[in-house]
């Protein structure tokens, strides 16, 4: 397996082969503290609270381009891009690598060079461009120039990790799935809904107790929500506007 592993960062690689093996992960009943029944009631009592906090806000730059374009090729290579990478900088990346190159056939046409100056100043932009080509060359030589519509299929295209298979599944393809990234790891285990080591836990803890009609916004939703309020140091909690059910696990200082 040959990977691209960004260097300080832990946690984080692009991967250049090999499939996620968490897909048969199973739930553990210390994943949920208050157990499942109550995590569930807490999800629910959440969500529209949340959904009225962050209305009328931008949504995440992947979902605005999703939104936009219908694309699950760009909603793949724009969460490529984002990750480590501000929402203004992957907009802005994005739209003008699409300008140049918008299908697999013309991403793959370029060199590494012209799509790392493309997409600069996202973060580690030298890595994602080998990694845009390499995922750009399997999409035309397994599926036909077209992006996969399976987990097993996603997981195998070189940079691709649980999140961004989830993205296009939801994103680009409106499959059922939960996208959890940093905020929503944080914000789920902060609220008390769940107690998990990593996003991976996260996420299959969501599928359990969440219902799946809520299990394509609540990415959008959290994210959201964890920029906005709930931010990772500091978070606002005297005006939160769920801070009433909120079990606030791991906060020190607030505002």
């Amino acid at each position: 397996m040959v990977g691209f592993d960004f260097p300080g960062i832990t946690g984080f690689s692009l991967t250049m082969e090999g499939k996620n093996t968490l897909g048969s992960l199973k739930t553990k009943r210390e994943w949920f503290p208050l157990g499942e029944a109550k995590a569930r009631t807490l999800l629910l009592s959440i969500i529209p609270r949340i959904r009225k906090a962050v209305r009328g806000e931008e949504p995440p730059s992947v979902t605005a381009i999703a939104r936009k374009t219908r694309s699950p090729f760009r909603v793949l290579v724009s969460t490529v891009i984002s990750a480590r990478t501000k929402d203004e900088v992957t907009s802005a990346v994005s739209k003008r690598l699409f300008s140049r190159a918008p299908t697999p056939e013309s991403i793959a046409s370029l060199t590494e060079e012209q799509i790392a100056g493309l997409i600069f100043p996202a973060g580690f932009y030298r890595t994602k461009a080998k990694a845009l080509i390499a995922l750009s060359k399997r999409i035309m030589d397994d599926f036909g120039g077209k992006v996969p519509d399976t987990m097993d299929d996603l997981l195998g295209l070189p940079g691709v990790g649980r999140k961004t298979a989830n993205l296009v599944l939801t994103n680009g393809f409106g499959k059922p799935g939960i996208c959890v990234d940093t905020h929503v790891h944080r914000v789920s285990n902060r609220l008390g809904v769940v107690r998990t080591k990593n996003p991976e836990e996260t996420e299959f803890a969501l599928r359990r107790v969440l219902p799946q009609k809520h299990w394509i916004e609540i990415n959008d939703l959290l994210v959201t929500f964890g920029r906005l309020v709930c931010t990772p140091v500091s978070p606002h909690c005297s005006r939160c506007i769920v801070k009433g059910c909120c079990l606030s696990v791991g906060v020190g200082k607030r505002r």
